[in-house]
Order: C-alpha cells, then sequence, then structure tokens
C-alpha cells in the first residue's frame, strides 16, 4: 500500500553552493530576491511561496566541482511565471546582466514557453510559463 503523503507543496529547496558570497551576489543582488534568513553558511530567500536556502560549501566537495544536471540528482529548478510580459521582461534583464541563458524558448513537450538560466555554480533554473 502506497505511503499517500498529503502536502500543499515544496517547503524549501536546499542549494549547495562553492562560494557564499558570489552565489548570495546573483540570487539578492542581481535576481533580486529578498533575505529572510542571512547566516555566514546559510542564506534563505523566498522564490514566490518557496523557501531557497544556499548552503557554504563543506570538506568533502571535490576541489572544481561544478552542477551537472545530468548526473543523478537535481537536474533543474523551474520558477512558476504567470505574465508573458514578465517572462519577456525577466528574459531581457537576464541578457543585460550577462547572465547565462536560453533566451525565451518553447518546451517541445508541454508546449509552454521559458528562459533557462544558469548560476555561478551552473546549477540550472528555468522561468517557465504555467
Amino acid at each position: 500500500m502506497p505511503i499517500q503523503i498529503k502536502t500543499p507543496g515544496v517547503h524549501h529547496v536546499a542549494i549547495r553552493v562553492s562560494d557564499m558570497a558570489n552565489s548570495k551576489a546573483f540570487y539578492i543582488d542581481k535576481l533580486g530576491f529578498k533575505i529572510i534568513l542571512d547566516q555566514p553558511e546559510l542564506v534563505i530567500f523566498f522564490a514566490g511561496n518557496t523557501a531557497i536556502a544556499l548552503k557554504g560549501p563543506e570538506g568533502k566537495v571535490a576541489s572544481g566541482d561544478q552542477f551537472n544536471p545530468f548526473r543523478v540528482g537535481l537536474d533543474h529548478i523551474a520558477l512558476g511565471c504567470d505574465d508573458p510580459a514578465e517572462l519577456q521582461r525577466v528574459a531581457q534583464a537576464l541578457k543585460d546582466h550577462a547572465i547565462e541563458n536560453t533566451g525565451i524558448k518553447k518546451d517541445p513537450t508541454l508546449q509552454k514557453d521559458y528562459v533557462a538560466f544558469k548560476d555561478p555554480d551552473r546549477i540550472s533554473w528555468e522561468f517557465y510559463s504555467v
């Protein structure tokens, strides 16, 4: 018999980053998310209703390691977008800030528009039409 977990959705996502200052500058200063907790090895901000936690590196990580969406684990994080004008604005702002991104693309599976981009550790994000 399945467990059948009853949940309203994701409470938080924790991301391990290689350089806290660099990641904090990206998520807070460039993307504009608001900090709700700021500690030396933990920064938390809200992306919509989901808390995103940035955690600093631990000693068990190989030097030079970076995110790879093809390894087992996280593939990408997608933020919902319910306004086509906002999708256009964000795509242009990513370009203006020289943040690596795809420009607006159409997902061939769901036929929805999105823009994909990468953080300083090359963790893949999408801003995806709902």
